[in-house]
């Protein structure tokens, strides 16, 4: 049996720790949907006690979760989940397209991009690329 699959570990944890994020920043409220980039007309929404922001946010907690538990599945740590392979390639391809989507934006926009932009299309590239090397690391594993 092989080891701990470390990749998906961390890619599971990274994706747990955003999802509770997205939680917090639903509690917070719109101060919150300010500050992590959200946009002004989200915030307002929130403010004027709209389900919108709230409905979309946990919707985007409750995916990020089920990312997760797929990656803890794919390193050993919970109960082998249905679908595994083609979750984990999918889950990984989204990850890795959110982050290289700021590349054009660079090029066609840079006006554009402002810090939060930044700072999260590197945040989803590196979990992406986490997802990539252990989703490879299980395929291996597993031929």
């Amino acid at each position: 049996m092989a080891g701990l699959n470390k990749p998906l570990v961390w890619a599971g944890s990274l994706s747990l720790l955003a999802g509770v994020l997205h939680i917090a920043i639903i509690i917070g409220g719109p101060g919150w949907y300010r500050f992590f980039g959200a946009g002004e007309q989200l915030a307002q929404l929130a403010e004027q006690g709209s389900p919108i922001p709230g409905t979309l946010t946990a919707a985007i907690a409750l995916i990020l979760m089920l990312w997760s538990l797929y990656a803890y599945a794919g390193a050993g740590l919970v109960y082998h989940l249905p679908w595994l392979k083609p979750v984990l390639i999918s889950i990984t391809g989204i990850y890795l397209l959110r982050g290289l989507a700021l590349l054009p934006m660079l090029v066609l926009a840079p006006h554009t991009i402002n810090t939060f932009l930044l700072l999260s299309s590197v945040i989803s590239l590196s979990i992406g690329m986490l997802f990539f090397s252990g989703t490879r690391q299980m395929i291996w594993e597993l031929s």
